[in-house]
């Protein structure tokens, strides 16, 4: 689907929106006048009035919308949610009115949150969201209640407070819908004990950075990939690394991405435990075992179930189940009884996913079995209800591009769980320092803008430019405030 702009160069804005509102739609930004199918955003400015106008052609029906305010009240952010609305107005001529109306970014809470830490109320956030956005009734509650957790979350984070979070792109196998970047340990179990070694020399050094800037580390995330991909040796001398670099006493949250049941053992579960963590995630993704076969998972329902039971005996208390809805040949019957299965468990929070049709996963050429968006839309309405039945509450939440239906995955969890790490993160709280493999540093500056530092994504590149990656890490540490 065309889009052409005229009188502005706020791409961004209207192209976030047209993908979210014609996902089946392929995207083709042009910069000359076009025929047939596409979308035309206009802007224009007069004495007066600043007037946004959108036309959109699509399947021999075309929609047109205007939408003004006044000039002299136009900032940037203001003139791109005009523009917006006037696209989405005429959107709707063409199509059902989305549960996440006209916006199209990843962190709708922000919105909220912002609202509610200026001393706005759950009430007027609300408004904010029906009235600006065109919400609907049911995402604008999920969004509201999520930022409450978020400024409950904020009140733990004192001046120097950062985070740190340490990637590991290994997995024992690669799945159909992923779309992260991590090696497959059965074609590069060679490169382990190098990136390790390089990952070693990144905790160390970043370790004395952080002593030497007089920053605390309040949570730590190891993710990946699948951290537990490692053996239990590997684990062991890793977490006494993190243990013997960072001081951990003033830690709130440590988590260890378990992710995969088919990686797990009581062993593993116990070096984790030991080393100091104190929340572990689990993932099965579904509970029905075609649908694992399906997906390219090399373990079974039973294996999530046993591996569960076994990190409660390691003693972890807190323990994230990850689903995701709209996976190939899954119903929302199947879905349903998986959901039912990980409640039985009674976990301390459940993450329900929708699926995101990544252009990197295998799955975005193989679309045949997906669900519909109608389908993907009754489990994610199951869930919620049956999660709230269940006593859990929404504390995060986040979109991404190319998600079936347009919808959003939702972090539950039970009272006194909430996930501190993830808010942290996706809400851009307070400053995060990543390590290892893929990781993205985020150091909040001063005037409250962000300066992002990457590390290379594989394994190969990772081990190669560790040189880099340290003295990027010493420019990092040089912009906290």
């Amino acid at each position: 689907m065309k889009l052409y702009l005229r009188g502005h160069d706020d791409r961004y804005a209207v192209e976030q929106l047209q993908l979210a509102l014609f996902p089946d739609e392929p995207m083709e930004p042009v910069d000359a006048p076009f025929t047939g199918d596409g979308a035309i955003s206009s802007l224009s400015a007069g004495t007066t009035y600043l007037t946004a106008s959108a036309k959109i052609t699509l399947g021999g029906r075309t929609a047109y919308a205007q939408r003004r305010m006044k000039t002299a009240q136009a900032d940037v952010a203001s003139r791109r949610r005009l523009l917006q609305n006037a696209y989405y107005a005429a959107a709707l001529e063409l199509r059902e009115a989305p549960q996440w109306g006209s916006l199209s970014g990843v962190r709708p809470t922000k919105l909220t949150t912002r609202h509610l830490l200026a001393g706005g109320d759950k009430k007027s956030a609300d408004r904010l969201l029906k009235e600006l956005y065109h919400v609907s009734p049911e995402r604008r509650r999920l969004c509201v209640e999520a930022s409450l957790a978020t400024v409950q979350a904020a009140k733990c984070l004192r001046e120097n407070d950062i985070s740190l979070y340490i990637g590991i792109p290994f997995c024992p196998t690669r799945c159909s819908y992923c779309s992260f970047v991590s090696a497959s340990v059965e074609k590069l179990q060679k490169l382990l004990p190098d990136f390790l070694q390089a990952l070693e020399r990144e905790i160390e050094h970043v370790g004395r950075l952080v002593k030497a800037s007089g920053k605390c580390v309040r949570t730590i995330y190891i993710g990946g990939g699948t951290p537990t991909t490692l053996s239990t040796a590997q684990i062991q001398r890793l977490m006494r690394v993190i243990a013997g670099n960072f001081d951990l006493t003033e830690l709130i949250e440590y988590t260890v991405e378990g992710g995969r049941p088919d990686t797990l053992s009581m062993e593993k579960l116990k070096a984790i435990f030991d080393g100091g963590c104190d929340r572990m995630s689990i993932n099965p993704q579904t509970m029905n075992d075609s649908v694992l076969e399906c997906i390219g998972r090399r373990h079974s329902s039973e294996q999530t179930v046993n591996a569960y039971r076994d990190a409660l005996q390691a003693g972890f208390q807190g323990i994230n189940m990850d689903l995701i809805a709209g996976l190939p040949s899954d119903t929302p019957e199947s879905f349903a009884d998986s959901l039912e299965r990980v409640l039985s468990l009674a976990p301390s929070n459940i993450t329900v996913h929708t699926l995101a049709l990544k252009k990197g996963a295998d799955l975005f050429f193989e679309r045949f079995r997906l669900p519909t968006a109608q389908e993907v839309s009754q489990m994610l309405s199951y869930a919620e209800k049956r999660l709230r039945e269940s006593g859990y509450a929404p504390y995060y939440l986040y979109r991404q591009k190319y998600m079936s239906g347009s919808f959003e995955n939702v972090g539950w969890c039970k009272p006194g769980f909430i996930g501190r790490y993830n808010i942290y993160m996706m809400e851009e709280l307070h400053s995060i320092i990543s390590l290892g493999g893929g990781g993205m540093t985020k150091i909040n500056l001063a005037d409250g803008k962000l300066e992002r530092f990457h590390n290379p994504k594989f394994p190969q590149q990772y081990i190669e430019r560790i040189e880099d990656i340290l003295r990027q890490k010493e420019k990092a540490f040089a912009l906290l405030p």
